[in-house]
């Protein structure tokens, strides 16, 4: 029989490989799309996906409180997702973009080391070196002097997304997808408010609505993942785990789009297996 601890490590790195090939999915639309259409659309199809799935399994209907649990992930979420994008749009993408992936592991780091005891000192020298390989996997080489609103918005972003993660991990409990839709509602909720302000129509057709619902569906299948690995195991592994997503984005682009990987790239591919073997250990 597989054991608890097998399965979270299995389903964190699962949510990494999908969260990781959803980024580098919705990226590639975005050159064509602007973002919030992209964000809408694939969220969308992913929300649409979740119910679909959870009636045709008959999951049970959770309770209002897990509902709303499983809400709040989702505003927190779409809070995290529009700071970041803030910062890559304003600050330097080669700080904003690991400092908040950072700042996301930490969170529920710290919240399951007050509620679940303290890892291993194996398990958290693997958290170290995850972390380690999320800094060098997404930086680049960004020169300067660091601005208080690249550090800000990081921590903004890095904050929304980390408590995604614990709120998800407390309303899946029970059920996984139901929680998930009602994360994508509010999330789409939020979305559609700032597109109906903005006054804007979405526009998608062709072969880029399909790697946008790609793109949607790999993200839902990142969060089904990350909310099996807590349900199985600790929040902090399924979340350091899942926080290794960067590694797939940037394999794919260099086996699709042949691009090149710099020296602190490869050291961050070398740091995430080591942190891997460490934290299955």
């Amino acid at each position: 029989m597989i054991q608890p601890e097998a399965l979270t490590i299995a389903f964190g790195l699962g949510s990494a490989v999908a969260w990781g090939a959803g980024d580098f999915s919705g990226g590639f639309a975005t050159k064509r799309h602007p973002v919030l259409d992209v964000l809408f659309i694939s969220q969308l199809i992913g929300g649409g996906l979740l119910v679909g799935l959870a009636l045709l399994l008959a999951e049970p209907f959770p309770s209002r409180a897990d509902l709303t649990t499983g809400a709040l992930a989702g505003l927190f979420g779409t809070l995290g997702l529009a700071c970041l994008y803030r910062g890559l749009a304003s600050g330097r993408m080669g700080l904003v973009a690991p400092l908040s992936a950072v700042v996301t592991a930490l969170v529920p780091v710290v919240f399951a080391f007050f509620h679940e005891g303290a890892p291993g000192v194996l398990q958290f020298a693997g958290f170290g070196a995850a972390l380690v390989a999320v800094w060098c996997l997404a930086a680049s080489r960004a020169a300067g002097r660091i601005q208080r609103r690249e550090i800000l918005l990081s921590l903004a972003a890095g904050g929304g997304f980390g408590l995604f993660f614990i709120f998800i991990d407390q309303a899946s409990r029970e059920t996984i997808l139901w929680p998930l839709a009602a994360a994508r509602c509010a999330s789409l909720t939020m979305i559609g408010a700032i597109l109906t302000v903005r006054r804007r129509r979405l526009r998608a057709s062709g072969p880029q609505l399909a790697i946008i619902a790609l793109a949607g569906v790999l993200d839902m299948a990142g969060n089904a993942f990350f909310a099996l690995a807590a349900q199985m195991g600790r929040l902090d592994v399924a979340a350091v785990l899942s926080s290794l997503y960067p590694l797939s984005t940037v394999l794919l682009a260099r086996v699709l789009l042949n691009e090149r990987l710099h020296r602190h790239q490869w050291a961050g591919v070398a740091a995430a297996l080591a942190a891997m073997i460490m934290i299955a250990a």
